[in-house]
């Protein structure tokens, strides 16, 4: 685990007067070690046993709590739900529509990027912007290759 980007989150909760609670911090800590972009239930299954009297709604309203404050983001999944990234680096998300995998894909002028969108949302539309989420859709390498050999049968 980067132990920067762990105090940097900390920070961010402190900044903005929120408890620090243990239940907080071991989410954070799966988050930031596991870039399979978890959802809930993904997260709950692999901290309950570690941590017995997590629940899910703790789970849910302390992911609600860190996309507000921008230290993590929300991702569409492939069944309709919601999973999650730790946001400490610049990146964007590729997203296969085959099989729903998310990848990191690391970006130096992301937050560039996010400027002159937000700047052309005001100056075309007057649209004041909040968040902005970059993500392609394509297909993954491994769906490429299963077509490519459905292809050549």
């Amino acid at each position: 685990m980067s132990n920067e980007m762990y105090e940097k989150a900390l920070e961010t909760l402190r900044n903005n007067n929120v408890r620090i609670t243990p239940q907080r911090q071991i989410i954070l800590k799966y988050l930031i070690n596991h870039d399979n972009h978890p959802s809930v239930d993904t997260i709950y299954e692999a901290l309950k046993q570690e941590f017995s009297n997590l629940s899910i709604a703790t789970i849910y309203n302390t992911l609600q709590l860190f996309e507000k404050l921008d230290i993590i983001i929300a991702l569409p999944a492939e069944d309709g739900g919601i999973r999650y990234d730790f946001f400490g680096s610049p990146h964007f998300h590729a997203i296969c529509d085959n099989c729903g995998e998310i990848e990191d894909i690391d970006f130096p002028n992301y937050k560039q990027l996010k400027k002159e969108l937000a700047k052309e949302a005001m100056d075309q539309a007057g649209f004041q912007t909040n968040k902005i989420h970059i993500e392609v859709f394509g297909l993954c390498k491994n769906c490429r290759e299963e077509l490519a050999k459905k292809d050549n049968e």
